[in-house]
């Protein structure tokens, strides 16, 4: 079973109170899914049409368990913290075998 990987970019932060409500409770609800956070921050370089936004990239045993993770009540709790307090964009990617 091959690895997957959260990609989360943040095109804009809007609140960043909802913002550190929802980082208080995330990470540790990613964590008990099995979730592991490999990289956050911005970019060191971005290239093509590429942006400098916030980036985190959260390592998992398998699509099934990052999709889990999504939906799991935990990280649902801290995603309704966050509300519309930031335009992002979260995807799934398989790695490579």
């Amino acid at each position: 079973m091959a690895k997957a990987y959260w990609v989360a970019t943040y095109r804009a932060i809007k609140d960043p109170e909802s913002m550190a409500a929802y980082a208080k409770l995330s990470r540790p609800a990613i964590e008990a899914a099995g979730g592991r956070v490999l990289a956050r921050g911005m970019p060191a370089a971005a290239f093509e049409l590429g942006q400098m936004e916030r980036v985190v990239l959260i390592e998992f045993d398998s699509v099934e368990s990052a999709k889990a993770a999504y939906a799991s009540p935990a990280y649902q709790k801290a995603h309704d913290l966050l509300g519309d307090g930031a335009d992002r964009d979260i995807r799934i990617v398989e790695a490579a075998e």
